[in-house]
């Protein structure tokens, strides 16, 4: 069975939920460990930081198509500010392996809001 076919997000609707987004992978990279589900396996740390930024990537891309660049830049910074400020919590730790999962991720969700525009672009 073919994949349907992907259109774009228009802009009004990408934007709100890029910025929903980062909102909520700030807030959640912030609480404390008590309030977040326990750890499925043992790389799972890795995996939400990777899953959650290709999920930024891709949306963020999808919202500011022209500014590609810079949203990844911003994206990066971000995640580097995030294991900074969990690092002063006193309840969380900022480590280099999650900013590297962060990367990864960026990488993925370019990777994956190409396909999405080649998918939708005529051939």
């Amino acid at each position: 069975m073919p994949l349907p076919a992907v259109t774009r997000v228009p802009p009004g609707v990408a934007r709100p939920g890029f910025w929903a987004l980062l909102l909520c992978v700030a807030v959640l990279s912030l609480l404390p460990t008590d309030y977040l589900p326990p750890p499925i396996f043992s790389l799972w740390d890795k995996a939400q930081h990777a899953l959650a930024f290709t999920a930024l990537a891709a949306l963020g891309l999808q919202a500011y198509p022209r500014r590609r660049w810079q949203v990844l830049a911003g994206l990066l910074v971000f995640g580097g500010l995030i294991e900074l400020a969990q690092a002063a919590t006193g309840w969380r730790h900022g480590e280099w392996a999650d900013w590297l999962a962060d990367a990864v991720g960026l990488v993925l969700g370019l990777a994956l809001a190409a396909s999405w525009q080649r998918r939708a672009s005529p051939l």
